[in-house]
């Protein structure tokens, strides 16, 4: 019997369930961080810990699933094609987690995707057609995500140790924290997106000068990138991941807010099913 694997991977994690034909969840499980074009290797070893503890739950061989993957990188033609060939699945695709997640949250309807959590990126839904911006990784690009929000907090804060930014109760705690500014660079230097990433929660609703700023400039380009992509008639957004709620309060009064239909693997599984022969 066919059966389907939906996969939802990021810089934070990945998420996996099984279900058979008519949408029954008979699986589920969770792995590690998935980015494909930055750590293959890491996120193929996450990829099947999720995948096989769906399995486990659904009593599902590999060679029952057709699967659809939606996986940061995913949007690299060469690591895509490379984890597929990897894959012990019947029939496998891979695409970017951008994809799934558009096709979870807005189902077939017209709209605009916000996705941002450790990375971010943008997405337009219309008349059946996907076009997505962003989502380049933290070193290029991910404005507005957590890994960029957490370096960004760390520079502020050596800046203004040089008197280059005005400091701030936060931006001192943090240099006392890590051990002043070669603390910081060690930090920096070893440190995962996820671990950058982890500092955004300081800035979220804080009242400290510094934090606010940080948050109304990623907020501003965020706001920017969603009316690159309107184009026409108004669209509504719809904000999902770690920091969705956040910025979908602070465009509210600019956009209309529309809440997600399903998550990111309610849409790979939907693909998979459509993959099927």
């Amino acid at each position: 019997m066919t059966l389907y694997l939906g996969l939802d991977g990021g810089g934070t994690g990945c998420r996996a369930a099984i279900a058979d034909a008519g949408g029954r969840i008979l699986g589920e499980g969770q792995g590690g961080p998935a980015n494909i074009n930055s750590d293959p290797h890491g996120a193929m070893a996450s990829i099947l810990a999720a995948a096989t503890a769906a399995m486990v739950g659904a009593g599902a061989r590999p060679g029952d699933l057709v699967a659809v993957l939606g996986v940061a990188g995913g949007g690299m033609t060469d690591a895509a094609r490379a984890t597929e060939a990897r894959l012990p699945f019947a029939r496998a695709r891979v695409v970017n987690d951008a994809v799934t997640a558009a096709r979870g949250a807005l189902g077939d309807a017209d709209g605009i995707l916000l996705a941002v959590g450790t990375g971010s990126v943008l997405a337009r839904q219309r008349g059946g057609a996907l076009h997505q911006i962003g989502g380049r990784g933290f070193l290029m690009g991910d404005e507005g995500s957590g890994a960029v929000l957490g370096r960004t907090l760390l520079a502020r804060a050596m800046r203004a140790a040089d008197g280059l930014e005005a400091d701030s109760p936060l931006l001192a705690a943090l240099r006392t924290e890590f051990g002043g500014i070669e603390g910081i660079i060690a930090f920096g230097t070893a440190a995962t997106p996820a671990q950058f990433a982890a500092l955004a929660p300081r800035l979220v609703g804080s009242d400290d000068p510094a934090a606010r700023a940080i948050m109304e400039a990623a907020t501003a380009q965020i706001d920017a990138a969603i009316a690159v992509l309107q184009q026409g008639a108004a669209l509504p957004v719809t904000c999902i991941g770690g920091l969705g709620a956040t910025y979908a309060q602070a465009l509210a009064p600019r956009w209309t807010i529309r809440p997600a239909q399903g998550s990111a693997v309610d849409g790979a599984l939907a693909m998979a099913r459509e993959l099927a022969p």
